[in-house]
C-alpha cells in the first residue's frame, strides 16, 4: 500500500513515520526551499541535506520516479521537490495525505488517488477529498470527519505549558532571516532569536528553543519563524509531537477505513 503526502512539514512528518511504522510504503513532496520551522523533526530537510533521520526513519531527497523507487524499496521516504505534487501521475499512489496545512486547498481533487485525506480546515469530505482529519489542539484533535469539514482556523496556536501565542516568534520585518541562536538552546523572555535587517526578533518567555526557521530565509513581516517551548525539555526538540502523531493516528485511520472496506 502506498500513501503519497503533499507536505514534508512537522506535522505531516508526524503522518509519515505513524504511516511508515504501521507497514505502509511513504513518498512525500515539498517545496524548493521549505519553510519549515521544527527543522530538526521535518522530513523536508532531505531537500537541504540530501538524506535526513527523524525517529531512526531515513529519508532521502528523490529526484525522479527511478530514485523513489529505489528509496522505497530500501525501506525509506523518499522526498521530491514537486510543490504541485506531479508525481502522483507516475508513483501512482494508493492514498494521498494533503499535509500542507496552508489552511486552504491549494489544488487537491478528490480523483488524485482512491483514497485522498485533507488534513486540517480548507477541506470539505465528500467534496475535495473523501476525509478530513482535525488538527486543531483540544477534545477534537486528530478526529476524522467523513463528512463535513474541521475547525476553522482561529490564528491562535494551541496551549502548550500553559502559553498560547506568546509560544511563537514572528519575523519583525519583511526580508532575510538570520538566526542568533540554534533550535534546543535554553532562552529567557528577551533574548534574541533571530534578525531580520538588524531587527531583533525576541524571545517573549523562558522555555527552550523548538524551531527556528533556517538561517538566509526569506521572510514577510509577522511570518512565524520560531517557536520556545515552555516545558524546557531539550529531547523535545528531536522527537515528532504530540499533535504530530494525534493527526498521524487520524490519517492513519481513515486511510484504513476506505482500503479495508
Amino acid at each position: 500500500m502506498r500513501v503519497l503526502i503533499r507536505g514534508a512539514g512537522d506535522i505531516a512528518t508526524g503522518i509519515a513515520l505513524r504511516l511508515y511504522r504501521a507497514g505502509l510504503q511513504v513518498a512525500m513532496t515539498d517545496i524548493p526551499k521549505p519553510t519549515a520551522i521544527r527543522r530538526t523533526v521535518c522530513f523536508s530537510q532531505a531537500i537541504v541535506f540530501g538524506e535526513t533521520v527523524v525517529e531512526d526513519v531515513h529519508a532521502v531527497l528523490a529526484a525522479d520516479r527511478a530514485a523513489a523507487e529505489a528509496a522505497m524499496s530500501r525501506h525509506m521516504i523518499p522526498v521530491l521537490t514537486d510543490p504541485d505534487c506531479c508525481c502522483r501521475h507516475w508513483l501512482y499512489p494508493d492514498g494521498l495525505v494533503d499535509a500542507i496545512l496552508a489552511k486552504r486547498n491549494l489544488g487537491t481533487s478528490i480523483t488524485d488517488a482512491p483514497v485522498v485525506v485533507g488534513v486540517g480546515p480548507g477541506f470539505t469530505a465528500g467534496e475535495d477529498c473523501h476525509a478530513v482529519v482535525e488538527t486543531m489542539r483540544g477534545h477534537t484533535l486528530g478526529r476524522v470527519y467523513y463528512s463535513g469539514s474541521a475547525l476553522p482556523n482561529t490564528n491562535i496556536p494551541g496551549l502548550i505549558g500553559g502559553f498560547a501565542g506568546e509560544r511563537v516568534l514572528r519575523a519583525p520585518d519583511s526580508g532575510i532571516f538570520h538566526t542568533a541562536l540554534d533550535i534546543g538552546a535554553a532562552v529567557r523572555a528577551g533574548d534574541v532569536a533571530g534578525t531580520v535587517n538588524g531587527q531583533p526578533m525576541v524571545c517573549t518567555i523562558d522555555g527552550v528553543l523548538r524551531g527556528l526557521l533556517a538561517d538566509g530565509t526569506p521572510v514577510y513581516k509577522g511570518m512565524k519563524s520560531g517557536d520556545v517551548d515552555p516545558r524546557c525539555k531539550v529531547e523535545y526538540c528531536y522527537t515528532a509531537s504530540d499533535k504530530a502523531l494525534a493527526v498521524g493516528g487520524g490519517v492513519l485511520e481513515a486511510l484504513m477505513h476506505f482500503f479495508n472496506r
